[in-house]
């Protein structure tokens, strides 16, 4: 959930303090993620509410995921193994999904609920916007009700025939 909700990079996920997550603006802060840059993302409102739930039965210290030995932060590869678990148990063990696809589905849907691309790009932290662009997959939301052009230019031409007709 705090992986698609937010779409931080596995790295960013692991290092994840809890000082760094502020509810009171919804935010998490993400420090020094890729290219040494900070940022902010959103904070889901039922992520925060599983978190609260998670911090109370593990009562973490410092890094929001504890590893296996006290104080330290979980590593990239067993969240990346956690996720490989959980696609085998959900039966999509043979499709190409990595913890990197959930970035490219969170940027999608955000442009199909209406997001701006610059606001998509500084979720993402990127520094380019043409690398947001790569993120962007065409979805049936977005396909639905567009008017083909072909078939526009015919629907002018016609009623072009029809109005002069009428004259």
């Amino acid at each position: 959930m705090l992986l698609y909700s937010t779409s931080m990079r596995v790295s960013e996920i692991a290092n994840l303090r809890i000082v760094d997550i502020d509810s009171k603006n919804m935010r998490i802060k993400i420090v020094q993620g890729k290219g040494c840059k900070d940022r902010f993302t959103i904070l889901s409102q039922q992520v925060l509410l599983e978190l609260r739930a998670y911090y109370i039965i593990y009562r973490p210290k410092e890094y929001l995921f504890n590893g296996y030995r006290p104080g330290k932060r979980y590593s990239v590869r067993t969240i990346q193994h956690l996720m490989q678990k959980a696609l085998v148990k959900v039966g999509l063990e043979n499709k190409n999904f990595t913890i990197h696809t959930i970035r490219h589905g969170f940027a999608t849907h955000l442009v199909d609920n209406g997001t701006d691309l610059h606001t998509v790009k500084e979720l993402l932290g990127h520094s380019c916007l043409q690398t947001t662009m790569r993120y962007m997959h065409l979805s049936k939301k977005r396909t639905d009700g567009i008017f083909n052009p072909y078939d526009a230019l015919l629907l002018a031409k016609d009623n072009n025939i029809i109005n002069a007709n009428l004259k």
